[in-house]
């Protein structure tokens, strides 16, 4: 039984939201910064061009891609071999605490969604705890703004729905979302489960590695059909037209009910951000 204590908790914490604010996954910088190449229309490709300049501002400078630091979603995968020694949802809340303070990251989440007063240091964080086999604790840390967020959707389809339908509807919710969620933007997509699973497979999805395709065959090929329709909006980057409206469609899908086929869309601006470590 390995012990891991809150104090290492709370510093793989802040540090996991300072690194993940200041620098994207290689995956997608690599491809946010080779997108120039694939567009035909002269504005978008400057606009893209723009966008991978700031990504090396904000390495060379150390300041945040985004001035929306978001909300903290830490994702927890807890080996069941493993003893916490202390709290770890105050060492996890220490560290977002601690991580926006010493990365000057702005503080954006208020205590009451109806009073409206700021807590002042970005806290509390949402945490998504997984028990697992092992003796690790992998943490993830996705900061999460929103002005994508607030554009993300979910329909209860039934199984009735043709693949169409869902490919219909993702389109769709993309064409109302408009320039809002700061294209080019990653799609996570939830399918399956109950209502809250399938948001939360959603939210899941936007943490992949966007250069791996879903490991099933089928769900890999729908990413790819998704990916395409969504292109072909013509919104581009920042709303002004283009081709590249997304950068990548990930799916997570899981079991659901007989009588159900939920679908949840998770909208990722161009700066979707994760960082994770493994203790």
């Amino acid at each position: 039984m390995r012990t891991i204590t809150s104090a290492e908790i709370t510093e793989a914490v802040t540090n996991l939201c300072i690194q993940a604010n200041m620098r994207l996954p290689e995956e997608l910088e690599a491809l946010i910064k080779s997108s120039p190449e694939s567009e035909k229309d002269e504005r978008a490709k400057a606009i893209l061009s723009d966008i991978a300049e700031n990504l090396n501002a904000a390495s060379e400078l150390q300041i945040p891609i985004c001035q929306d630091t978001g909300m903290a979603v830490v994702f927890a995968e807890v080996g069941q071999n493993i003893h916490i020694e202390g709290s770890f949802e105050a060492a996890v809340n220490q560290g977002v605490r601690e991580g926006y303070a010493e990365g000057f990251l702005r503080a954006s989440i208020v205590a009451d969604p109806l009073h409206r007063i700021n807590t002042g240091d970005n806290t509390p964080a949402v945490i998504h705890t997984r028990l697992v086999e092992g003796d690790k604790l992998q943490l993830t840390v996705a900061p999460k703004g929103f002005g994508s967020e607030n554009m993300s959707k979910i329909r209860m389809f039934t199984p009735s729905a043709a693949e169409e339908d869902i490919i219909a509807f993702i389109t769709e919710s993309v064409i109302s979302a408009g320039s809002n969620p700061c294209p080019p933007i990653v799609l996570g997509i939830g399918i399956g489960g109950d209502f809250e699973m399938c948001a939360l497979l959603a939210k899941k999805a936007l943490c992949r590695n966007i250069s791996e395709p879903n490991r099933d065959d089928y769900y890999a090929e729908l990413e790819r059909k998704i990916l395409a329709a969504v292109n072909q909006t013509n919104i581009g980057p920042q709303g002004f037209g283009g081709e590249t409206t997304a950068l990548a469609v990930l799916i997570e899908a899981f079991p659901t009910h007989i009588a159900g086929l939920p679908v949840a869309v998770n909208f990722g601006c161009h700066v979707t951000r994760h960082a994770s470590i493994i203790l």
